[in-house]
């Protein structure tokens, strides 16, 4: 069966429209899946006016076999060999001949009873009910009602088609019924266009100046840009962001060329493509790494004939260049130094004070990181990065582009002629901010970024505030995230939990939650990152989580822990290895601790396996120092065959509590230097 089902509402923002996708696809699947009809596929696409799901669904639920159970089987016969009373008030119950019972088998044994076909609902019954509890349970961050309606929804809709193998679907959300009809271009092209098919649909729209796929959106903006781009070898300043904006901006893609006076192009590229994309979402055109006096827009309509677009957009650039170039010369008047004066007056977070307080955070914490690493000496470059890190908050350029909060900082300090290390420091104080974004190119960019993040998510955290699935005020969730890819990048080797308790120290007594309250949360919270990480990156879940289950806090040794794992999972000794792990541990289940009394072995196999458990914790605990897990793993190895006539000859849980307890602790050793490499009960062996 087709299925096909477009919402068009009033236009809508772009983050609005790749969120309600997200949920569409996740919402539909569960449901579905949920009332046993098969999905063959499901696509969804979205414009700026339209949301549309389409698909190929089974006709009907899958049918059915309910079983229902009757008397024991032992009591189905008389002694003549007749049905007894009991079946033939079973029968009478369900209201058929005693001949249609069966004897059906069950856990508990068998049993006489009944076994019902139950035919499964037609899909489109099934989707009249599910659509618009679907629809109303979509949320954005901005909702509206409007007219008489209680529905809230993003932006109002204003039709619902939604056809079921050609034929319209009956139901209603928000006071509009579905139809078999969606409208073209509201500008361009607003006719009335009558479907029974996506093909239709698709090619209708198209005719009307709409193009419903987003794909086929973008490489229209690509193909237009390639042919506009005006001299050779000048080429679009990258901005994936902007480009994914655009592509939900607008539903018939048109791109123009514009430009703007030379006499701009004094300021900096980052000042001069900051003042295009904001406000405007142009595109700087560059050559090299040079700004050249162009800009490309992308407007949503098919033809610009007159050249208003472009003259609109030029005269907006060239007012707010103007600003921009006012704010870079009267900015420069005041040093950054003077302009930390001003951060006592803007407040970082209420309850953990101000900017001029957190620059004197990051100045420690910035510092004991870099002690971590073999880059002492540049300890007076960090301390003055840091120091200036927050400046630029005070300038007018910040006030007016906010997204220049950093970079701007950075190109204020090389002109008044800061060394690279200090400027590029403070550039790149906020990377990566996403997954996908590069880390800090510098190392003491990277060193001042992990400190900015780590004093924001363990203040926030330190002050009660928690991060939900569907809320992150702070971006604690993008922060965790690149300090964990500087230090997997950067392979900065140092003890977390001891970082926590310097960021705490830091904060005095500004902080609500207890220091051991913020250090496991935050312990837990980086961990979830983490785990999110490497399952994103394609290793196994359950190497991950042995990876991140060590007693360790060391956060590049978990990254090495799990290439370990993960080089060595098709081992021919890994799987008996973890049995064996999995074993110790089952046997050492909610025993107390226990000292090893080397006196107490009298046993052959005891008194192996433990001069062979010496030697190896002898060089594994080395290696595992120094991160070198593969190796320490192999050496774990060799004790699997002494473990294993361990338990052939011996029996841990003797009578005689002395020699059980010496055994229990003897395991317990090889357990405890086990989870030193990896938490082997967490790997799954199959079978």
């Amino acid at each position: 069966m087709n299925f096909l089902l477009e919402l068009r509402t009033e236009e809508m923002p772009s983050s609005h429209i790749k969120s309600a996708l997200d949920q569409l696809k996740e919402k539909f699947e569960a449901e579905l899946t949920g009332n046993d009809i098969k999905i063959y596929y499901l696509r969804l696409h979205g414009t700026c006016r339209r949301l549309v799901v389409t698909g190929r669904l089974a006709p009907r639920q899958t049918d059915k076999t309910e079983d229902i159970i009757g008397p024991p089987k032992v009591v189905a016969l008389t002694e003549e060999g007749k049905p007894s009373p009991a079946v033939l008030g079973f029968a009478k119950a369900q209201g058929v001949k005693p001949e249609r019972l069966e004897v059906i088998k069950t856990e508990r044994g068998e049993y006489i009873g009944l076994r019902k076909k139950m035919e499964g609902k037609p899909t489109p019954d099934i989707l009249k009910e599910i659509i618009p509890s679907i629809l109303s349970a979509l949320t954005f961050p901005k909702m509206m009602r409007w007219e008489q309606k209680h529905f809230r929804f993003t932006r109002p809709i204003r039709n619902i088609l939604c056809l079921c193998d050609n034929k319209v679907l009956s139901f209603s959300v928000g006071g509009i019924r579905a139809v078999d009809y969606t409208y073209g271009h509201p500008i361009h092209s607003p006719q009335k266009i009558k479907v029974k098919t996506y093909s239709e649909y698709k090619s209708g729209l198209r005719k009307n100046k709409v193009i419903v796929e987003e794909q086929e959106r973008r490489k229209m903006i690509l193909n237009q840009i390639t042919k506009k781009l005006p001299l050779e070898e000048a080429k679009l300043f990258p901005d994936e962001a902007l480009l994914e904006k655009l592509v939900y901006t607008v539903e018939y893609p048109y791109v123009f060329l514009g430009s703007f006076p030379e006499e701009y192009l004094s300021l900096p590229l980052e000042v001069l493509s900051t003042a295009m994309r904001e406000g405007q979402f142009l595109f700087s055109v560059v050559r090299g790494k040079k700004q050249l006096p162009y800009f490309l827009g992308v407007a949503d309509g098919f033809h610009d004939p007159k050249g208003l677009i472009r003259k609109g957009n030029e005269r907006v650039l060239k007012a707010r260049l103007e600003d921009a170039r006012f704010f870079w010369e009267q900015d420069q008047k005041v040093s950054l130094k003077n302009r930390t004066k001003g951060l006592k007056h803007i407040v970082f977070q209420e309850k953990l004070g101000n900017y001029e307080d957190k620059t004197q955070r990051l100045k420690k914490i910035a510092v004991y990181i870099l002690g971590k690493t073999d880059e002492k000496r540049n300890k007076k470059d960090i301390v003055q990065a840091a120091e200036l890190s927050k400046a630029d908050l005070t300038t007018e350029m910040v006030r007016e582009f906010p997204s220049l909060q950093g970079k701007i900082g950075a190109l204020y300090a090389r002109e008044e002629g800061f060394p690279s290390s200090i400027w590029k420091a403070i550039y790149e104080q906020y990377q990566p901010l996403s997954l996908e974004q590069e880390s800090p190119s510098s190392f003491l960019g990277a060193v001042l970024s992990m400190a900015d993040k780590l004093d924001s998510i363990l203040g926030v955290i330190g002050i009660g505030i928690q991060v939900t699935g569907s809320k992150d005020p702070f971006a604690l969730r993008r922060n965790a995230h690149g300090i964990c890819r500087i230090i997997l990048e950067r392979k900065i080797s140092f003890s977390f939990s001891r970082l926590l308790d310097k960021v705490i120290h830091t904060y005095g007594d500004s902080l609500e939650l207890s220091k051991d309250e913020i250090k496991d949360t935050c312990y837990k919270f980086f961990l979830n990152r983490l785990q999110f990480m490497f399952e994103r990156s394609g290793y196994r879940y359950d190497l991950v989580k042995a990876a991140l289950g060590a007693a360790d806090d060391n956060i590049f040794h978990s990254y090495l822990r799990l290439k370990a794992l993960d080089s060595l999972k098709d081992s021919s000794h890994f799987e008996p290895m973890i049995l064996i792990a999995k074993r110790v541990n089952n046997i050492l289940r909610e025993q107390p601790k226990y000292r090893i009394n080397p006196d107490l072995f009298t046993e052959k196999q005891e008194k192996e396996l433990y001069t062979t458990f010496e030697i190896i914790k002898k060089n594994v605990l080395p290696l595992i120092s120094r991160g070198e897990f593969s190796q320490a793993q192999r050496f774990l190895f060799r004790m699997r065959f002494v473990i294993n006539s361990f338990f052939d000859h011996i029996l841990v849980m003797t009578d005689d509590k002395r020699i059980r307890k010496n055994r229990l602790a003897l395991l317990q050793g090889i357990s405890k230097l086990m989870l030193q490499v990896a938490d082997y009960s967490q790997v799954v062996v199959e079978g």
